[in-house]
C-alpha cells in the first residue's frame, strides 16, 4: 500500500502502607525478573505469568503509600491504583513519576522505570470557560492518559489559550461546545479544536487535577520540548503497550531516546499532540524498514486508527534514520 492520508471495590488494606510517607517518591520498588515475552498484538499473559514487579504509589494531593502489581497496561494500572485507595478508576486523570506536582516532563507514558514512584492525579474542580477564537491556533498541545481522558500538556506563550487564565496545564477537556468528548483520542480532540471557526466564541468544560494546599502555585505552561521524554531512573523499564502484553526491557538506547524525542516533536508540529508511547511505537516500527512506503504500510498495520499525512510520514522516516545514523 502506498503512502496515504492521516463499582467501587472494597478497600484492600494489604495494598496500603500507613506509616510509609514519601515525598518525591523513589522508595524501594524493585524488579524481580525480565520478561521474554515480546511482540505487540499478542494477548496479555495470565496474571500469574507476568513479571512480579511491585511499584509504590500515592495520590498526588496526599495519601498513605500503596503497593501495586500485576498490571499490563495503563487501564489495568489505574484499576490497581483505584483498588488500593478505594476510589473508582475513572477518578484518575493521569499519573506522574517521582513527583506529586503537575509536571509534564514527568508524565507517565508508555514506560515506567523499575524504581519509579507513581503519583496519581485525581479529578478535582470542574470549571467552564468561554473562549473567543481570535486566531487559527489556540496554542494548546493535547495528550491523553491512555484510558479515555484528553488533557492539556502545554500552553504556548502569548496564545489565545494563554490569555484565558482559567485554562491550565493538566486540565482534562471534558466537553467542547456541550459535546462530551470523554473517550475521544487526543488527536481527535486536537483536530476538533483546530476546526472550530475563527472569530467566534466556544465553550470548554474542564476538570483540573485535585491539589493539596502546598501544591497551589501559578499555572504552568507545561513541558518544554528540549527536556521532555526522560524515562525513569531504574536500570530497566516496564514497557506498557496499548496492544499486547507489557514487557520488561533495558533502558532506552541513545538512538531510541533521540528518535522518540524527534518523533514526539513532529507529532506536536503536525497534529497538535504529544504522545511518547505513540512516538516510541513509531520508532520501533520503523527501525528495520527499508523505505518510506514499507514504513507507511507498517504504520497502517500497527496504528490503523491514525491517518497520518504523507509529509509527516516522510519526516518521521527521516528522523528515525537521522537518529540511527547519529545525525540528531
Amino acid at each position: 500500500m502506498p503512502l496515504g492520508p492521516w463499582k467501587k471495590k472494597n478497600k484492600s488494606k494489604e495494598h496500603l502502607v500507613e506509616n510509609e510517607v514519601v515525598s518525591g517518591g523513589h522508595t524501594g520498588a524493585g524488579s524481580l525478573s525480565k520478561s521474554a515475552v515480546n511482540g505487540a498484538g499478542l494477548p496479555a499473559p495470565p496474571a500469574n505469568l507476568r513479571p512480579k514487579l511491585v511499584f509504590h504509589t500515592q495520590l498526588a494531593h496526599g495519601s498513605p503509600t500503596g503497593r501495586i502489581e500485576g498490571f499490563g497496561n495503563v487501564k489495568e494500572l489505574y484499576a490497581k491504583i483505584a483498588e488500593a485507595f478505594n476510589i473508582s478508576a475513572p477518578e484518575i486523570l493521569f499519573c506522574t513519576l517521582n513527583t506529586h506536582k503537575i509536571d509534564m516532563d514527568k508524565l507517565l507514558g508508555g514506560q515506567i522505570g523499575l524504581e519509579d514512584f507513581i503519583f496519581a492525579h485525581v479529578r478535582g474542580l470542574k470549571k467552564e470557560v468561554e473562549v473567543y477564537k481570535s486566531e487559527d491556533a489556540l496554542g494548546l498541545t493535547i495528550t491523553d492518559n491512555g484510558a479515555g481522558y484528553a488533557f492539556i500538556k502545554r500552553i504556548k506563550d502569548g496564545s489565545v489559550a494563554d490569555n484565558v487564565k482559567v485554562i491550565c496545564v493538566g486540565d482534562h477537556i471534558e466537553c467542547i461546545n456541550g459535546q462530551n468528548i470523554v473517550g475521544t483520542r487526543h488527536y481527535e480532540v486536537a483536530r476538533m479544536l483546530k476546526d472550530l471557526p475563527k472569530d467566534k466564541p466556544f465553550t470548554l468544560k474542564l476538570v483540573e487535577p485535585m491539589k493539596a494546599f502546598d501544591m497551589l502555585e501559578p499555572r504552568s505552561k507545561g513541558a518544554k520540548p528540549a527536556s521532555e521524554n526522560k524515562i525513569g531512573t531504574g536500570r530497566g523499564t516496564l514497557r506498557l503497550r496499548s496492544k499486547g502484553p507489557a514487557t520488561v526491557e533495558d533502558e532506552p538506547t541513545e538512538f531510541e531516546e533521540k528518535a522518540v524525542k524527534k518523533v514526539d516533536d513532529l507529532l506536536e508540529s503536525y497534529m497538535g499532540i504529544r504522545d511518547t508511547e505513540l512516538a516510541a511505537t513509531m520508532v520501533e516500527v520503523g527501525r528495520d524498514k527499508k523505505n518510506p512506503d514499507e514504513f507507511a504500510m507498517a504504520l497502517d498495520e500497527t496504528l490503523g486508527d491514525f491517518a497520518f499525512p504523507d509529509e509527516f510520514v516522510f519526516d518521521v522516516w527521516g528522523a528515525i534514520g537521522d537518529a540511527r545514523d547519529g545525525r540528531l
